[in-house]
């Protein structure tokens, strides 16, 4: 797509593309059935002909004993199964109703004959399924929209009176007036859902307790939320009497989960709220006294993966399951409740666990590596199975590359950054290729040993694929993450964002073309998005001459402007320590943007016009700075996108955005 590169190049890369983001078949959500005998499951899957990812519940045995099979069609997009305490039924969302937006909650008989029956219709989404322990009724989170959104188009709609900052949210758009709440319906259908938190409150997960009278979710209903940034959860009765907290405005606490005797709680979270990134832990509360017990932290590592912070879950009344991120792999570990005794890691290898659930002894779990999409596996009696092959015949056609994991002394030679290198498609030891060092965004996340189609489609187009976890990332000890905390901080000052992230980066680049002579060190090429994009154009203002070309994506270039425009603005002085009001020079030292005039490297700005995260006006500053100093920069709008696109955005607009990167390299680096 890129004009610069020949018809047959673009041709070739619109297809690779398509073949690699196309083809992907991977399953996620498992669900074990209260016997352990099965396991329900979601794959999913790109049509390109629709434009659309569809999504299918399937059943496997968790023995093997049987090969899995469907048992949705997938058509109207199936998702997130959830078991009777009984086994005889699974619940599903689906969106199988006749108007548009609309989610649908179905209950499937399974074992005996019966018809799949609606037992609701929500307006504005479903998520967070739970069967009540009784198996009467069935809890969800549903956002419940202001009657403004019933006028006919938005020339009818009242103004919105916004009150609170996070009033909206990338993906999400306006949230402030359709808030997420805890709806419970009975699980035979036979009457309508009931809101049990009324209100301006935003809801999350739900957990019920043991004697089904009340369900436990996450919320932050407190008036100063948006401020002191607290988030708690709640005892809330299904009666509709009083909502009971269990926390009291001290922190994050979030992910609920009630053990089998009722007695405790477990959840996800850390105490400070003011003070990002954190490496979040497991803990426990008792119900009667909510006297809090962290259970985790003799591991200095985040139960809240990069690939979604998973539900602590309890496997008897006095041992937990939950899942941490360590050094680019994702892996399940057995934790007691009470804290006493040391973890224990369940899953090893490398690779990344990036779902899991338990019960009567069988632990169902997705499980991704670098050259395969997530499959299904089981764990009985210690033994762990494969049950799915979803994957085999993508595999077969596209050979997606391993890589090598390295290390490599940070400047000072106090620790080691772990680095990846994947060589490209029909690698010849003798030859030299072009090089794309890869930035993840976050900062609090990790590229690890996970299918990655980014880095697929690069090396199946001729490059070497260069990627590292620098300081201010996730899977390390907490310190590791807060590294770049602003030297303002209160809590844990750092160096800030563009020091000791940017030395680590250019380290692993050092490192990498002196190790590997393949790599061709006169045609290097780099690439990031959103944090990873701030650190592209960063480069590209202080270490543009080291590369031939920098795509910038969705990124941060004006840490001022970022502040007040972003759905999550105010909230970054909880990374940089004041605020953009008390201390805009420190919001503008660290600001890509006041490097513009050192940017004589050729530029690629990648953005999507409806990314709330990193407002599109990000990109506009950048090129226009630029388009004014005659330098060479490109720019690509996505319409219709958020700040998600290359994980979550239309397939066409997938394959687009690949097929312009691809284009773009191959005529800056040859």
């Amino acid at each position: 797509m890129n004009d610069a590169a020949s018809p047959a190049t673009q041709s070739k890369h619109a297809e690779l593309a398509e073949r690699i983001i196309g083809g992907v078949v991977a399953a996620g959500s498992p669900a074990v059935s209260p016997d352990g005998s099965q396991i329900a499951f979601v794959v999913s899957r790109v049509d390109f002909p629709a434009n659309r990812t569809r999504a299918q519940v399937w059943v496997a045995a968790a023995d093997g004993t049987s090969a899995p099979r469907p048992l949705t069609n997938g058509d109207k997009n199936d998702s997130q199964p959830t078991w009777s305490p009984d086994g005889t039924a699974l619940a599903f969302v689906s969106s199988r109703s006749e108007k548009k937006g609309e989610a649908t909650l179905h209950v499937l008989p399974m074992g005996a004959p019966g018809e799949v029956r609606t037992v609701a219709s929500m307006k504005d989404g479903i998520g967070s399924v739970n069967w009540s322990p009784d198996g009467s009724s069935i809890a969800f989170i549903s956002r419940t929209p202001d009657v403004r959104y019933e006028a006919e188009d938005e020339s009818w709609q009242a103004p919105r009176k916004v009150e609170r900052f996070f009033s909206r949210l990338n993906g999400e758009g306006w949230v402030f007036d359709r808030p997420a709440h805890v709806y419970v319906v009975a699980a035979d259908g036979t009457s309508a859902p009931r809101n049990l938190t009324p209100g301006p409150f935003q809801h999350d997960g739900t957990s019920w307790m043991a004697d089904s009278s009340a369900v436990v979710t996450n919320a932050a209903r407190h008036e100063t939320w948006d401020i002191d940034l607290a988030s708690d959860l709640y005892v809330v009765p299904v009666d509709g009497s009083e909502i009971v907290a269990l926390t009291e405005q001290t922190g994050n606490y979030f992910a609920p989960s009630v053990s089998p005797d009722g007695t405790r709680v477990a959840l996800l979270g850390s105490d400070d709220p003011l003070t990002d990134p954190q490496n979040q832990h497991v803990a426990v509360i008792d119900l009667a006294t909510h006297q809090l017990t962290w259970t985790t932290r003799a591991l200095d590592r985040t139960f809240a993966s990069t690939s979604g912070a998973a539900t602590p879950i309890w496997i008897d009344d006095q041992t937990l399951l939950a899942a941490a991120d360590d050094r680019g792999r994702g892996h399940i570990y057995r934790i007691a409740a009470d804290g006493t005794k040391a973890l224990a890691q369940i899953t090893t290898g490398q690779r990344w666990v990036r779902a899991f659930d338990a019960k009567a002894g069988t632990i169902g779990m997705t499980v991704s590596s670098v050259d395969r999409p997530a499959e299904l596996f089981s764990i009985i009696d210690g033994t762990e199975r494969q049950l799915t092959h979803l994957s085999d015949a993508y595999v077969a056609s596209v050979q997606p590359r391993d890589w090598e994991r390295f290390t490599v002394p940070t400047t000072d030679g106090t620790l080691e950054i772990d680095a990846w290198i994947m060589r490209p498609a029909d690698f010849d030891e003798t030859k030299q290729y072009p090089v794309i060092l890869n930035v993840h965004g976050g900062p609090h996340t990790q590229y690890g040993e996970a299918y990655f189609d980014e880095a697929q489609f690069q090396a199946a187009a001729g490059f070497v694929v260069l990627m590292s976890n620098p300081r201010g990332g996730s899977g390390r000890e907490q310190s590791w993450g807060q590294a770049i905390l602003g030297p303002k901080h209160p809590i844990a000052p750092g160096t800030g964002w563009g020091t000791v992230d940017v030395d680590d980066v250019l380290a692993v680049l050092d490192a990498a073309l002196a190790r590997y002579p393949f790599c061709d060190p006169n045609r290097v090429g780099m690439q990031g998005g959103s944090y990873g994009g701030y650190m592209a154009t960063w480069l590209a203002g202080r270490h543009g001459e080291r590369f031939k070309g920098i795509c910038s994506e969705r990124a941060v270039n004006n840490m001022l402007s970022e502040e007040w425009s972003s759905d999550i603005g105010t909230a970054f002085r909880i990374e940089h320590g004041p605020s953009h009001i008390e201390d805009p020079a420190e919001y503008a030292r660290m600001s890509p943007i006041q490097f513009v005039r050192d940017i004589h490297v050729p530029m690629l700005l990648i953005h999507s016009e409806n990314d709330l995260r990193c407002p599109i006006s990000q990109a506009e500053e950048l090129f226009m700075a630029l388009r004014i100093l005659e330098r060479d920069v490109t720019f690509y709008r996505f319409p219709g996108e958020t700040h998600e696109l290359s994980r979550s955005g239309s397939p066409i607009h997938r394959r687009q955005r690949a097929e312009i990167i691809l284009d773009w390299f191959s005529d800056k680096l040859g």
